[in-house]
Formats: C-alpha cells, sequence, structure tokens
C-alpha cells in the first residue's frame, strides 16, 4: 500500500534527510588515499549520533535469507555497484567510491547516495571516463527528479532516468531501482530506473520516493552478487557509478529533502 505523508511527516523526512546529506558530506571530505572504509564508516555513524538519530541500514534485514547489514554506510568501490560492506579495503588514487547512507530520525527516514572519485588515476583517461560515468549518473538523476511532478505517472520517472543512462551508452543494473520512502527504508511503490511514460501510479502530493539511477559503464546490466551476501558487482568488472536523493512530491513540484546542508565548493 502507497501511503501518503503529510507536511508535518515530511517536515521530520527533511530533518532525517539532512542528517543523511551531512554523514555523507563528511564521509566524502575524510576520503583520500589511504583511508580505511571501514574509518569512513564511523565517520558516517559519529555524525548521525551526534544529530540523535539513528543509523538506517545498521542491523537491515530484508529477509530471513539476509543476514543483518553490519555497517552505517554502503560503500562500493570501482566495479562494486551497491551494498558494498565498509571494511579494511585502503582507498587507492583514483578509486570511484560510491557512499549510500540513511538515517531515521524521530521515526523518518531520510537516504542518500553520492559517487566521487578519490586521487587521480594513473591514466589519465580513467579518469576522464570516471568524470562522465558519474556526471551522467547525476544527470539521470536531476531528470527523475524533475518528472516528479504532481499528475505524472511512475512511468514519467523511470523514462526520464533511463532515457539519460541509456543515450549516454551506459548500462542500467538489472532489477533494480528506487522505491517509496518513509517509517521505513522501503516502501511501495517500486521506482524503476527505465520504463514507459505514461504508465504506473499517478504522481500525488505527499508521496515520498528515493530515487537511485546505477550506471554501469560498460553498457551491460548484468551484475554478480559477492560472497559476503551483500556487494552486488559488475559482471564485467567495468565501473559503476551510484547517486540518490530522497524526494517529495508536493503541490509546487518536487522537493529534495537529502541536500547538502553545506556548500558543495572544490567537489568533483
Amino acid at each position: 500500500m502507497i501511503e501518503l505523508k503529510t507536511p508535518d511527516e515530511i517536515a521530520l523526512m527533511r530533518q532525517a534527510g539532512r542528517i543523511t546529506a551531512a554523514a555523507l558530506d563528511a564521509v566524502r571530505d575524510a576520503a583520500a588515499v589511504g583511508v580505511r572504509l571501514d574509518e569512513l564508516d564511523a565517520v558516517a555513524a559519529e555524525v548521525i549520533a551526534s544529530a540523535e538519530a539513528e543509523p538506517l541500514f545498521l542491523g537491515y534485514r530484508p529477509t530471513p535469507a539476509f543476514s543483518p547489514y553490519p555497517g552505517v554506510t554502503c560503500i562500493s568501490v570501482n566495479d562494486a555497484v551497491v551494498h558494498g560492506i565498509p571494511g579494511r579495503y585502503a582507498l587507492e588514487p583514483g578509486d570511484l567510491v560510491s557512499v549510500d547512507c540513511g538515517a531515521r530520525y524521530r521515526g523518518w527516514s531520510g537516504d542518500a547516495a553520492v559517487s566521487f572519485l578519490v586521487g587521480e588515476h594513473p591514466d589519465p583517461e580513467v579518469t576522464r571516463r570516471d568524470r562522465a560515468l558519474i556526471a551522467t549518473t547525476q544527470a539521470a538523476l536531476d531528470a527523475g527528479i524533475a518528472a516528479a511532478v504532481p499528475g505524472a505517472r511512475l512511468g514519467d520517472v523511470a523514462h526520464a532516468i533511463g532515457q539519460v543512462g541509456r543515450s549516454a551508452g551506459y548500462g542500467l543494473m538489472a532489477n533494480h531501482g528506487g522505491h517509496g520512502i518513509g517509517r521505513e527504508m522501503h516502501e511501495a511503490p517500486h521506482v524503476p530506473n527505465e520504463g514507459r511514460p505514461g504508465r504506473g501510479v499517478r504522481l500525488r502530493p505527499g508521496l515520498v520516493l528515493a530515487l537511485e539511477p546505477m550506471l554501469i559503464a560498460g553498457g551491460t546490466d548484468a551484475y554478480d552478487e559477492d560472497p559476503d551476501g551483500w556487494t552486488l558487482r559488475t559482471r564485467d568488472h567495468s565501473r559503476a557509478a551510484h547517486i540518490e536523493h530522497t524526494v517529495a512530491v508536493t503541490a509546487d513540484g518536487p522537493e529534495v529533502l537529502t541536500l547538502s546542508p553545506a556548500p558543495a565548493v572544490g567537489r568533483g
């Protein structure tokens, strides 16, 4: 069942979103060559705790077949698309890093993700391609957000995201996309990253969605699961990017609830 949120509930989700964004900012600022992923996870944990919120991912178990998720963040590097467990891997020059994070504040959720590069790859062409991949993933997300207006259909949002990714020649991770969000991290409806315009649920004020394009540089949609039971990696081992925002549909248009509270000066 799809639940519409009240203005007061969206206000709490906005606060959860700002906490999530602050945690992602802190992780990005701390990311440098030689820093371990578990150290970055601890940075996010501290930001969330200091805001008197709860980590949304820690202990998450979508079905009994899964083990509880062990981190505050998902940190996926290079050919890992999503759900990478933040372990003891130390960042290397030119790594493409995607960080997914969520916070729950007074019972309401925020969920967002960023992709960025750590330093420069020894091969400048790799850095150029990675920057293009990240920029296109951001453009796909921006297109999806712009389509999330009252009266539109869910297929309009999916089509907007998919068209940007496909037109650039990238793959779209098969069977994955965004989702409704509220008291729970994953609520109805599922939001595909590709679809037909004019189809699906009609968007109404109060609907809150997490939109999250996941683009694969090699052009394939296929992926494999690591032995850890969580990390999803491109089958062709090409690099991937994942960027996400929590977005509320309002009478005045889409509102991004996970905007960074700090200016993104000098980031890229």
